[in-house]
């Protein structure tokens, strides 16, 4: 549980300051290792279903990014994400997570309440156990990653980015 409250204060620390800081020294954009992927709950939400989805899908271009509501840049990230989204097709896993403690301070209903208030309109899932977080070495957010059919990052973001560089990079892993 140690490490969970380190990293939930990292995370806070990397977000209220505008930028991110390492927790580990494992890079997976450098690694090149495949991120095993992990089982994620998904919530009723536009463009997602209660359930569960698994992150990154293999055998598909994933584009994950890491959010929380109480962040103001991943509100503002929401435009271009969309902008994306529409872009994409079935042949690209897009999802967005948030490891906001459900249960504690929000729950489902707000995490589904911000998405539609924010346009969302793809697969929203829950990582409150951080499992793809610390899997993709994230701190901070937004934080989004690209990975290639066999799981590899070959992009990663902090900070507001815009529909082009995320457009590119997904392409660029043969996503287009």
């Amino acid at each position: 549980m140690r490490r969970r409250e380190v990293l939930v204060g990292v995370t806070g620390l990397a977000a209220l300051g505008g930028g991110a800081l390492a927790v580990g020294g494992w890079n997976p954009l450098e690694s090149g290792d495949a991120v095993e992927p992990i089982e994620l709950e998904t919530i009723d939400a536009p463009g997602s279903t209660a359930g569960t989805a698994s992150v990154p899908e293999r055998g598909r271009v994933t584009f994950v990014e890491l959010f929380a509501t109480w962040c103001g840049v991943c509100e503002s990230q929401m435009e271009p994400l969309a902008a994306v989204h529409g872009t994409v097709d079935d042949e690209v896993q897009f999802v967005s997570a948030t490891s906001e403690p459900v249960g504690n301070t929000i729950t489902r209903d707000d995490i589904a309440t911000w998405w539609r208030d924010h346009d969302g309109d793809w697969p929203v899932a829950l990582d409150t156990d951080l499992e793809l977080t610390e899997a993709l070495d994230a701190s901070g957010v937004p934080y989004a990653f690209v990975l290639d059919e066999s799981n590899t990052v070959t992009w990663s973001g902090r900070g507001r980015k815009s529909a082009d560089e995320i457009r590119s990079a997904i392409d660029a892993a043969g996503g287009g």
